[in-house]
């Protein structure tokens, strides 16, 4: 593959994963927002008590806490190895917004670190 066209592929993912990542945040936020407008009790406790409250829903909740690990214990070496400024403010807001918001910005990230990396 000849130069040009690796990094036009590569603009094209580097983009992609800005878009998942709005997507992420605007599709996770769009029912959390409806749960708080409607909750009886909108404290978060609560949230985390209707978050858990059928088997469906703890599994779910089991498979999100694995792909947090997997994630930070891809990302917080790789971070660090690339030199990406400002890594660690995505351990908050993996909690704050979700998952589906900081990985795919994490990899949007990554994909300009590595572009830096290549001159």
């Amino acid at each position: 593959m000849d130069k040009k066209r690796k990094i036009k592929n590569t603009m094209k993912r580097k983009y992609l994963y800005l878009f998942l990542s709005i997507l992420g945040f605007a599709y996770t936020w769009y029912y959390n927002i409806q749960w708080f407008q409607s909750s009886a009790d909108p404290s978060f406790m609560n949230f985390f008590r209707d978050a858990a409250c059928s088997l469906a829903a703890q599994s779910l909740g089991a498979d999100l806490t694995v792909v947090v690990i997997t994630f930070f214990a891809f990302y917080i070496p790789d971070a660090i190895r690339l030199k990406i400024k400002y890594w660690w403010t995505l351990i908050p807001l993996t909690f704050i917004i979700a998952i589906a918001f900081t990985l795919p910005f994490y990899l949007y990230w990554r994909e300009g670190a590595l572009e830096k990396e290549r001159g």
